[in-house]
This record gives C-alpha cells, sequence and structure tokens, in this order.
C-alpha cells in the first residue's frame, strides 16, 4: 500500500461503483467495496434461469463506449472473446414490413452512405430524409441551442413516418430508454454524434457472450482485492455520518471508519444517505427523477433453432380496442445461442419503457411476445416455446426527458462524492455514462486526497 493511501468506501457495486474503485485502486488508495446483494453488476447483472446463467436484461453495447471497454481491458477482459462485434445494422424479419440496413465495414462516413444506398425496406423520399438529417445534425455539431422532444426534432427535420417508425423511433427508445415523444433531443445527438458521426468502428454493435457481471464487475472487484482491498457483499450501508475528519459507515451490524466515501447506488438510495447531512436541494433532486422499466422476455425453443442472424428488430405495435386485437411489444429479438452454444435455441427479447407491456402480467406478456415472433418469422411454432420468463427492471433507468437537471459528482461534502448513471453528463442512463461517472468520481476524489 502507498505511503499516503487513504481508506476510501464505495457504496454500491454496479458499474459506476466498480469503476470507481478499481480507478482509486490503481491510484494507490485501500478500497472497501460494499454490495448490498450478493451478485455485481447494479441493474446490469447475472441472474440464473433454468440452469441457465443469463441476465437481468439484454444489452448492447457500441463502439463508441471507449471509457467502458477500456476499465474492461484494464481489468483483464479479453474483448474479443467476450463480446460479438457486428457493424451497424438495423434489420427486421424478411417480409415482416421492416427494412434491412447493414453497414459495410469501410470507412466513415462512407459506410453510412454506402448502406443507405443498399437499405432495403426504404424508398427514395425516406433515404433523402436520413441523409438530410445527417448533414443537417453534424453542421449543427450535434448540438441544440434549446432541448426538445425527440419527436419534435425529427419534425423539424421533416423525417419521413416510415424513417420514424423503423430507424429513429427504435434507435430512441433502446439508447435512452425513453418513448420520443417525451425523450431529449440533446441527448439523442450525443449518441448519434459518437456513434454514426464518429468513425466507423464507433458505430459498432457488440453483443455479449457472457454475462454482465462477469463482463466487467466480477473482473473488477477482482482487480480491487488482488491489490489489497475488499469487497464485501451482502453488506447494506444504512447510514453515513461525519466522525471527526472521517466518515463513520453503519452498516448490518458494525461501524467502520473511511477517510472518504464514494456513494454510487441508485439516487434514490443515495438520498436516504444523504438525508440530514447534505444540501437539503440535492436530497430533493435525488429523489424526484422519474424511472422507466426495461424488460426482457426468455424464450426457450429447440436446440437447433437458429435465427438467420444473431438480432433482428421487430415492429411493436400497442394494442387497440379491436376485440380481437393481440398487442407487439417486442421491440428487438436475440438469438442467445449465436452468442453462447449453451443456450442454443434460446431467444431473448427486449421491450425498453415497458410501463404499458408489464400491465397485464408476465404470462400474458410472454404468450403476446411468443405470438409476435410467429407473426413476424412466419413459423407458426414460435408461439410455443419450451418455456418463458419474463424479467422487468422496473427502475432500469431514468426517464431522459428535454433539459433535465442531473446533479454534479460533487455532493457538496468534503470527501464524499456521487457516482452513477444519473449524475451530470450528455449521454443517458446507459453502462458508459455510470462508467464516466465512476471514472470522474475517483478522480475528482484522488485530487482531494492528495
Amino acid at each position: 500500500m502507498a505511503i499516503n493511501a487513504k481508506q476510501v468506501a464505495v457504496i454500491g457495486a454496479g458499474w459506476a461503483g466498480c469503476t470507481a474503485a478499481v480507478e482509486l485502486t490503481a491510484a494507490g488508495h485501500q478500497v472497501t467495496l460494499f454490495e448490498a446483494s450478493r451478485q455485481l453488476g447494479g441493474r446490469a447483472r447475472r441472474v440464473d434461469i433454468n440452469e441457465l446463467t443469463l441476465d437481468n436484461g439484454q444489452h448492447i453495447l457500441l463502439g463508441a463506449y471507449k471509457d467502458s471497454l477500456g476499465m474492461m481491458r484494464k481489468v483483464g477482459i479479453d474483448l474479443a472473446a467476450a463480446m460479438l462485434r457486428l457493424p451497424l445494422q438495423m434489420c427486421y424479419p424478411s417480409e415482416s414490413g421492416g427494412m434491412t440496413f447493414v453497414a459495410p465495414r469501410l470507412p466513415a462516413p462512407l459506410h453510412l452512405l454506402v448502406a443507405l444506398w443498399r437499405a432495403q425496406g426504404l424508398d427514395r423520399e425516406d433515404k433523402l430524409a436520413l441523409a438530410r438529417f445527417s448533414s443537417a445534425a453534424r453542421w449543427m455539431g450535434w448540438q441544440l441551442h434549446d432541448d426538445c422532444s425527440v419527436s419534435t426534432l425529427l419534425e423539424r427535420f421533416d423525417q419521413t413516418d416510415r424513417l420514424i417508425q423503423l430507424m429513429w423511433r427504435p434507435l430512441c427508445i433502446a439508447a435512452l430508454n425513453t418513448r420520443p415523444e417525451q425523450a431529449s433531443a440533446q441527448v439523442f445527438l450525443a449518441v448519434l454524434r459518437d456513434s454514426l458521426g464518429a468513425k466507423r468502428s464507433a458505430s459498432d454493435m457488440l453483443l455479449p457472450r457472457i454475462d454482465l457481471s462477469s463482463l466487467y464487475p466480477q473482473q473488477a472487484a477482482a482487480f480491487v482485492e488482488e491489490r489489497g482491498g475488499n469487497l464485501e457483499t451482502g453488506c447494506s450501508i444504512r447510514q453515513l455520518r461525519r466522525h471527526g475528519e472521517q466518515w463513520q459507515l453503519d452498516s448490518n451490524d458494525t461501524s467502520l471508519d473511511f477517510d472518504a466515501v464514494v456513494i454510487a447506488t441508485p439516487p434514490e438510495t443515495a438520498a436516504g444517505l444523504l438525508d440530514g447531512i447534505a444540501d437539503a436541494t440535492l436530497v430533493s433532486h435525488l429523489r424526484n427523477f422519474e424511472y422507466e422499466p426495461i424488460t426482457t422476455c426468455y424464450l426457450q425453443y429447440s436446440r437447433d433453432f437458429r435465427l438467420p442472424r444473431p438480432f433482428f428488430a421487430l415492429i411493436d405495435t400497442p394494442p387497440t380496442t379491436e376485440p380481437t386485437s393481440v398487442p407487439a411489444w417486442g421491440q428487438f429479438v436475440f438469438d442467445r445461442g449465436q452468442l453462447d452454444p449453451a443456450q442454443a435455441g434460446l431467444l431473448a427479447i427486449v421491450i425498453s419503457a415497458s410501463s404499458d407491456a408489464i400491465q397485464a402480467g408476465h404470462e400474458a406478456l410472454a404468450q403476446a411476445v411468443a405470438a409476435q415472433l410467429a407473426t413476424a418469422f412466419k413459423q407458426p411454432e414460435l408461439a410455443s416455446p419450451n418455456w418463458a420468463r419474463v424479467i422487468s427492471e422496473k427502475r432500469a433507468t431514468f426517464a431522459c426527458t428535454p433539459a433535465l437537471a442531473r446533479p454534479a459528482n460533487d455532493s457538496g461534502l468534503e470527501r464524499l462524492l456521487l457516482a452513477g448513471d444519473y449524475t451530470a453528463s450528455d449521454y443517458p442512463a446507459t453502462l458508459e455514462s455510470a462508467v464516466r461517472s465512476g471514472k470522474l468520481a475517483a478522480q475528482q476524489l484522488v485530487k482531494q486526497l492528495r
């Protein structure tokens, strides 16, 4: 341990907390990482279902996630083995009324121009609208003077209804977990800037081959422990208070003193820890976030079943007043067997901003999603999976609305920082924004500890 090393507590072993812990450890400090649950990863973690190791939600990472990919390398993750890298694409099942858009491996922006020229299922008017939007966004520097909804932005640039349905709406919901009518156009542009507006590899889509806990949090915790730090799972921090020049943490059955603390919990949990010691405005702010759920439906079919691609986009349609109407909730379907042979025949269907979808219950949702797949792929047998399991993270992300005020990492208290995907950033609530926040909190704390 370094001569000037300090004892630092990191509360929460999600992606932000694990990043802060790694960075602080690398800076020579003694870190104790606390996690209330037994599983690392927070809202992006491993779960066990029917003797399979899966995730609480299917994720796509982007090549633009520089900080996330850099931290994975730092803790020893082999990115080529851990994830399947695919070129940017938005492909719907054949004859389902969608489109096929695949970016070739050419330098940017040529890859997008060629993909647009080759795209099937888009009319000339749709392609011109997409080119016009991309050109105007680059000219604006991907910035708006005044934030507005994504729907308003698309209307300003005369985007066609079909292009909105097949491209912009699913991208917005997937990236921001907020519907275009309520989603921040500025945050959406920031995501497009770093993917569509950057070098070709930044737009690549990365599908994890291993579970999300193994993808980073577990290896990050091992990095900390190998360098003299500690990991305490199943340990809930109930109270935080100043104790002389140190911070005292009250856990399940003991009190511990630390030189500094990073709170890397969800904002409502952070508010509870800060209540009475931090500025009341900050505490109120942390409690005022609104949330959106993300739901993943796992459907198991025979082990010899395989989709033509590792993943497809799906056309989702809300229920109507017709008695025979069956809603189509699924937005993306992933063939898990193409990522991990042990999961052959397993499909993961993602429903972002899924408040309406889960109202009828998990069983009804699984049946509706299976029926949607049978129709989209024109394979009636898909309506009857061997088994189904629905996992819904009801507070998966904050609602990413226009001009949303987000707190800084600095809590206003000495040697106490906040970390999480909700802190001030031009990104939505993604793994990348969590990692960026964890790095920034650690960097600020290192300066305070000098």
